[in-house]
């Protein structure tokens, strides 16, 4: 009589036993730079946007105090999905200093199309004016001439923080928006 726990195991049982471990072995090996692979891939989308943060812009005393808008750069550090960006130009606006002492900012980018929009002044008119299509916007960023302007809504005004302006600095919460759209959609 025979006993099987005494037989040596024939090739084929041990082959298997070889192949099995090699196989599950190189699956678990191989698994580790597939999911450090797919971390890279998915991590922008866990990141937050920079949009909608206080920038400084200037200095209130750069402010005229006529009332007139003057532009200004925005420069702020710019982050895309892999790279940060100290100090860019990541946009501009029109700053105007009113006869009460109040700040008003409006996106250089018009509403339309995303042109930027200039400030004109002859005689007594006074407006922003977007050349791409000719839509005009009064001083306080309102549409000029609904019938005839291009624009689906004013000027994209930005929120100026308080607490700084009585510092003498003037903080804004720069965004940008979607263009060709009539509410304000803020882009990323």
């Amino acid at each position: 009589m025979s006993n099987s726990c005494c037989n040596p195991p024939d090739g084929k049982d041990r082959r298997w036993f070889i192949k099995f471990w090699a196989g599950t072995l190189g699956a678990l090996a191989g698994m580790f730079p597939v999911l450090a692979g797919l971390t890279m891939v998915f991590d922008p989308l866990r990141r937050k946007g920079d949009s909608g943060k206080l920038v400084k812009v200037a200095n209130l005393e750069a402010l005229p105090k006529d009332g007139v808008p003057r532009v200004f750069p925005v420069n702020a550090d710019r982050t895309d999905a892999w790279n940060k960006f100290p100090q860019v130009r990541i946009g501009a606006v029109f700053l105007r200093r009113t006869q009460e002492g109040a700040v008003t900012a409006f996106n250089v980018s018009c509403p339309h199309l995303g042109c930027a929009v200039d400030y004109r002044e002859s005689g007594v008119t006074k407006e922003f004016s977007c050349p791409c299509h000719n839509s005009q916007f009064e001083l306080d960023g309102a549409i000029k001439n609904p019938r005839t302007t291009q624009s689906p809504r004013g000027m994209d005004s930005l929120e100026v923080d308080e607490a700084k302006l009585a510092d003498g600095e003037v903080w804004i919460n720069f965004q940008n928006f979607q263009p060709n759209k009539t509410e304000k959609i803020p882009v990323g």
